[in-house]
């Protein structure tokens, strides 16, 4: 039978909870996640889990049942951001590649201290006017 997306998100929290505690390294992790993607049956998620003890179930009660459900989806969230790093990181580096050549540009055209070094602004007038 295939699997869905909230099986394999049970697989990547339960991957993150095991590197929590210790049990995968994150490069372990990121190669279970790599593999995680490529899997398309439940019984292939199986092994992905395997070798790690199966999670105890805890019904919390009262005002800590709201508070489990209130934080599992913010958890999710972050759980699929971790799963996106390498994303991040190429995002980050191309951001600051990008604010790196806006200066340089910048520095190159004279905008500095003392304003626009060598250029005319009376050739913003372009003919207009006396």
């Amino acid at each position: 039978m295939r699997c869905s997306d909230a099986e394999r998100e049970q697989v990547r929290s339960a991957l993150y909870a095991a590197a929590g505690e210790g049990r995968l390294t994150m490069d372990e992790v990121e190669d279970r996640l790599a593999r995680l993607e490529q899997h398309r049956y439940r019984h292939e998620l199986a092994s992905l889990t395997a070798d790690l003890p199966a999670p105890e179930p805890s019904t919390p009660e009262g005002w800590r049942q709201l508070a489990a459900a209130a934080g599992a989806a913010p958890a999710a969230e972050i759980a699929a951001l971790r799963g996106r790093r390498r994303l991040l990181i190429a995002l980050t580096v191309l951001i600051g590649l990008l604010t790196t050549v806006a200066f340089v540009a910048a520095a190159l055209h004279g905008f500095g201290a003392e304003g626009f070094d060598g250029h005319d602004l009376g050739a913003l007038d372009h003919g207009h006017g006396g």
